[in-house]
Order: C-alpha cells, then structure tokens, then sequence
C-alpha cells in the first residue's frame, strides 16, 4: 500500500474524536494497511491511530514488539495498577514526556473481518493501547504532562522551547 503523512500539532484534527467503523470495507481494510506501511516506514514507531493522518476512524494499528495489532472501534473494559514511563509522539517529533498510565488493560475490538475479540495488555504495551486510544478520543500525551524533555538528549527542555508545545494541552478532569 502506501505511507502516509503524519498530522503534526497544531493541526485541529488531532483533537477531534474519531467515529466508529461500520462497516469494515475493503477501504478501511487498505487504510490499515497504509498505516501499517506508516509505522514500519521508519524505525522505532510503535503505534499510530488513523486521526494522525487525517482520518478520524477509529482505528489504530501498533507494532510493541510482539507484531502487529489493528484495533477497530476499540474500548477499554477494565484497567489496573498503575505505571509512570515516558511517551512520544509521532505528531509532537523530538520531545517526550513521563506519563502515569495503567499497568493492565483490557479491550474490547473487533478484527478486519467484523470478529469482536478481548486484548488483554500489560506493561509496554498497555501503554501504547492507552496513548492510541486516547487520540481516538482528541486526547493526546501532552495533555497529562508538565514538563517535555529532549528525546535524544533526555534533558528537560527550557520554557522557551517546551512552552509552545505545552501551549496545546488541554487540561483534563481527574
């Protein structure tokens, strides 16, 4: 298939919340695949949700490791422990940021033929399912952290260089 563009921040699409697939055509099934290309087109992509190129679906497709998983319609059932990392973003390149997440979820799917199955994630993973699941939601990173820090050097960014970034969150209820 193809890669496609990355949405980067500032574009209003990644704060709208994506819709459901119904049903899944063979147009949805090429738009995983073109996401697929996507993460795989560049080494150290770990997920990547439909929204991040334009389309708000909701789908994700992600690859922590263990190979690849798509995501239709996703939805956390239940979720457990807790667990602090740091997360980037392929819409925000170059910064990252330490995030509280759960240690345990688990989601309800559907697979490319319209099965509903049950991930069960922990760990890593779960990370990666909760920050893709989140942009389905117009939810992003950012949005959790106070502080941005250099990816390559892992040093905080000064004000003047994180404020503009951070001037994109969006303070959520707790």
């Amino acid at each position: 298939m193809a890669e496609r563009m990355i949405v980067q921040l500032g574009d209003p699409i990644l704060r709208e919340r994506s819709r459901p697939v119904s049903p899944i055509t063979q147009n949805v099934c090429n738009i995983l695949d073109d996401m697929a290309d996507t993460i795989y087109a560049t080494e150290g992509r770990a997920g990547l949700s439909a929204i991040q190129i334009g389309i708000p679906k909701q789908l994700v497709v992600m690859d922590c490791g263990t190979g690849l998983i798509e995501l239709i319609n996703p939805v956390i059932v239940d979720s457990r422990g807790e667990q602090k990392g740091t997360e980037a973003c392929l819409s925000i390149p170059g910064v990252v940021g330490i995030v509280k997440r759960a240690q345990y979820v688990k989601v309800k799917t559907l697979t490319r033929v319209g099965e509903e199955v049950v991930l069960e994630a922990e760990g890593f993973l779960a990370r990666c399912v909760q920050h893709e699941i989140d942009h389905l939601h117009g939810i992003l990173y950012i949005d959790y952290v106070n502080e941005l820090y250099d990816d390559r050097k892992g040093k905080k960014l000064k004000p003047a260089d994180a404020n503009p970034i951070l001037a994109h969150r969006r303070r959520l209820p707790r």
